[in-house]
């Protein structure tokens, strides 16, 4: 199985907005028409598109749900939704509002009991975000830090019934400095799919990402590379599937 190229849309008042290690002063406004790049992605051959509300992650209330609603009518593929869901009444909004899987971040670090009952109800369907800082959970949008090992809350969310684990090293994400390979390699352990994100600057990124296949990695989220013109999204798939055919 070749690696799932994933690129990403970060939602806020409605524009698509990439962050600098999730500060949210540190923005850069990308494109005012979402729907847009969503349709740019399809186009392009995404499997899957990640889509992050930041209003919803800062606040705890959705506040993307119609641009979500318009990305899921517009494009094929299927979508992830993250950002600010932390029970089930917003899982059952982002789900209802055409999403195919609903993340959970802040809440399967301090509500595991909601983890469960979202599996329960929608099995398959619920992805948990783990957004480490030096190997430690990051909560609230990353603005609070906390002593959770990122790999022993891993391997409590497989017991409660995740199937998929989005893994972020803050310290690379929209930096542009690589992937951190070690650490995805350590979350593996946790028996989960593991997808990649933060840091990605290069083809070579994806390609070593890609050798991790064989270990649980499904797919890697892509965000600024793709932006600031790094590589195409073509590209990125074309190293995906070359990656997953060397390390059969």
């Amino acid at each position: 199985m070749s690696l799932m190229v994933i690129p990403a849309i970060d939602l806020r008042r409605g524009c698509c907005v990439r962050l600098v290690q999730g500060q949210s002063h540190r923005e850069t406004v990308y494109s005012r028409e979402p729907v847009k790049v969503a349709e740019s992605f399809a186009a392009a051959g995404a499997e899957r598109l990640h889509v992050v509300d930041l209003d919803g992650a800062f606040s705890g209330f959705p506040g993307n749900l119609e641009v979500i609603r318009s990305i899921a009518k517009t494009v094929a593929m299927p979508l992830e939704v993250g950002g600010g869901i932390r029970d089930l009444e917003t899982i059952e909004q982002v789900l209802a509002a055409g999403a195919a899987y609903a993340i959970l971040g802040t809440a399967a670090c301090e509500n595991p009991e909601l983890v469960e009952a979202a599996c329960r109800l929608y099995p398959g369907r619920i992805i948990v975000g783990i957004d480490a800082r030096e190997g430690r959970v990051a909560v609230r949008g990353w603005v609070d830090d906390t002593e959770m090992d990122a790999l022993d809350l891993a391997g409590r969310m497989v017991e409660l019934g995740v199937e998929e684990i989005i893994f972020t090293d803050i310290a690379r994400d929209g930096m542009l400095t690589g992937p951190n390979i070690s650490a995805l390699q350590k979350m593996t352990a946790a028996g989960a799919k593991i997808i990649a994100s933060g840091g990605v600057a290069s083809l070579e990124d994806i390609r070593a990402i890609g050798e991790l296949t064989a270990l649980g990695v499904i797919g890697v989220i892509i965000g600024k590379a793709l932006y600031s013109g790094r590589f195409t999204l073509e590209a990125a798939i074309e190293a995906a599937k070359a990656a997953g055919h060397s390390s059969r």
